[in-house]
């Protein structure tokens, strides 16, 4: 078969089974088995397709017709226009998670002079922690409770040449940081998924194959959120930044539970949800009082 027959036969396959993007999905997984980019595809449209790619390429169809994701399939997923490693046991990185670094880098753009460390609090596949340790060139912590994603962040540093400046603990939360002020910008991407959302079932793609662990935040989501937000002032500089993605109809009850943490804002001269380009609750940014003394935590 002639590539674009491939490519037109694998579509109409994966739109059968309710693939949203049947047509890319196709062309990615074809480019994969031939080492080409979707423009050298185009080039080479009606060239004859050999039949040992042609069998490679039909073996991961198959895998991509039982909603296995795309990126696991690949290995790989783009974020902030660099290639990630993932597999099973990270999150496939969302665009979302771009605001959040934006943010970050916005924020420390503006303070020069910090002297704190980076908390990459749920590092996942260590995304958060690779961007900013790239782009900010600052020392970063990245925790997560998982073993198994620890090694693929790992991986990602070396990767991009950054691995010097992460360092990654395995911890249930901050269970296992020394709870002294040593951090002047937080960043957490939690698992904000309510149990009931999780229980009606995901996309496919999510539901059967990433990590629940990364996902489930227990009722309304907001258990793991409540977790982080009493235990993490202890650990804020002076004048410290807090940044953490959010599920698109928290932000008010996210709001009120950092607050009441702080005992009326006491210690947040700022509190405020940032909504993405779709218009959702997306980020929490908190920012703590220049004067700010762990002694005033509740």
């Amino acid at each position: 078969m002639l590539v674009h027959q491939v490519i037109q036969a694998a579509t109409l396959r994966l739109a059968a089974v309710g693939v949203d993007t049947p047509e890319l999905d196709a062309t990615l997984l074809l480019g994969h088995c031939l080492g080409k980019s979707p423009t050298e595809l185009y080039i080479m449209a009606a060239s004859e397709l050999e039949s040992g790619n042609e069998t490679q390429f039909l073996e991961l169809l198959a895998l991509r017709e039982q909603r296995y994701p795309l990126a696991y399939i690949t290995g790989s997923r783009e974020f902030w226009s660099m290639d990630f490693l993932v597999g099973p046991d990270v999150l496939i990185p969302r665009p979302e998670t771009e605001l959040l670094v934006e943010k970050a880098i916005e924020l420390y753009g503006d303070s020069p002079s910090r002297k704190g460390m980076i908390l990459d609090l749920c590092t996942g596949s260590g995304i958060i922690a690779v961007v900013l340790a790239r782009e900010l060139g600052c020392p970063v912590l990245a925790v997560d409770i998982s073993s198994n994603a620890l090694q693929v962040a790992r991986k990602n540093a070396k990767t991009h040449g950054v691995e010097h400046l992460i360092t990654f603990v395995q911890s249930d939360l901050l269970a296992a940081i020394r709870s002294f002020p040593v951090f002047s910008l937080v960043l957490s991407n939690p698992p904000y998924v309510s149990s009931a959302e999780m229980s009606e079932g995901l996309q496919p793609e999510v539901d059967l194959y990433e990590p629940h662990l990364a996902l489930d935040g227990g009722e309304k989501g907001l258990e793991i959120i409540k977790k982080i937000s009493r235990q993490l002032l202890p650990l804020f500089l002076p004048g410290a930044s807090l940044l953490m993605e959010i599920g698109n109809e928290q932000g008010e009850e996210i709001l009120s539970m950092f607050s009441a943490v702080t005992s009326g804002n006491r210690n947040y001269t700022d509190l405020a949800i940032n909504k993405d380009y779709s218009g959702h609750d997306r980020i929490l940014y908190g920012k703590l009082k220049d004067n700010f003394d762990t002694a005033e935590v509740i």
